[in-house]
């Protein structure tokens, strides 16, 4: 279990989200299975819980517990199962938005740069589009456009045109390829921050990651009971950002859209205004953890 992943603010996750021992619950991000073990460890026998992995390595994760069942399917669809399963609402959705350590610690993911492997990056591995096909196929202007936009990388410009001028000579299919490819843009003192932001944004394009989070913030919202509790951790801005505009607002936008008598429309209401940070103690036996944030909201 601890090899395929150390689950990320644990106890503070889990003391936050089930308020119900009996109650109907979901793990939107089931991985290798921590958050959910904990989760069960909270429920009386009447207690249930699903969980979502769109990535078939999870499977083998699989819980042995009649109050527990595992789906393989996007989070996205979470309100479809939901509707399915617990018709009358789910009592709390736990969400954590890291890519595990199994996904990057198997060089054959290509989600790392630390290892020379296929670029691929696809946390389901029967999508159809990798991160080869992206860096070989996309525009300069659309590399830009991610790279940017995905990894708020300042010098994506430049590096969206080293990556064409590379391919245009031999294609970039592996980790390898591509950290070579835009080495001269890379400073010299912090090139891994730089390359970790580049492989975030083809990462996040490969698996349309924020689109998939919008979906699920609304299909969440749709699916808790009345006081049901929404828990999220996040591990970078954008998605933190997406997070934080939906409880306040009700859109991942973070549009104001009030009805008639002036109250906003959403459907949530933040728990913590700020949003709990692991411990130092916790960081130093997990690095992964250094960049989490945990908001939690309740339906109202």
């Amino acid at each position: 279990m601890s090899e395929y992943h150390n689950p990320v603010l644990l106890k503070e996750s889990v003391d936050a989200l089930v308020l119900n021992r009996d109650g109907f619950y979901a793990d939107a991000t089931f991985g290798g299975g921590g958050h959910s073990r904990e989760i069960l460890g909270r429920l009386s026998g009447k207690g249930r819980l699903m969980a979502f992995d769109k990535d078939e390595d999870a499977l083998a994760n699989a819980i042995d517990d009649p109050r527990f069942l595992l789906i393989h399917n996007n989070f996205r669809f979470i309100h479809n199962y939901t509707l399915l399963q617990a018709p009358d609402g789910l009592d709390g959705i736990l969400a954590d938005l890291g890519v595990s350590s199994h996904q990057f610690d198997t060089a054959e993911r290509g989600f790392s740069f630390r290892y020379g492997a296929p670029l691929d990056m696809r946390m389901n591995v029967q999508g159809q589009k990798t991160a080869i096909d992206i860096v070989n196929s996309y525009t300069q202007e659309e590399l830009e456009r991610i790279l940017r936009l995905y990894g708020e990388v300042e010098n994506a410009r430049r590096m969206a045109q080293l990556i064409v001028n590379s391919r245009s000579a031999a294609p970039i299919r592996s980790t390898s390829d591509l950290d070579n490819a835009i080495a001269a843009a890379l400073p010299s003192n912090a090139a891994h921050k730089v390359l970790a932001k580049v492989y975030q944004a083809l990462r996040i394009e490969v698996n349309d990651e924020l689109r998939s989070l919008e979906k699920f913030l609304c299909g969440a919202a749709a699916s808790l009971k009345r006081g049901g509790v929404l828990a999220v951790i996040t591990y970078h801005s954008l998605e933190d950002r997406m997070v934080k505009n939906f409880i306040r607002s009700g859109n991942a936008g973070g549009e104001l859209r009030k009805d008639v008598f002036g109250r906003v429309c959403a459907p949530l209401e933040a728990v913590n205004r700020k949003p709990v940070e692991p411990s130092g103690e916790e960081i130093a036996g997990n690095t992964r953890a250094r960049s989490a944030k945990l908001r939690v909201a309740r339906k109202i």
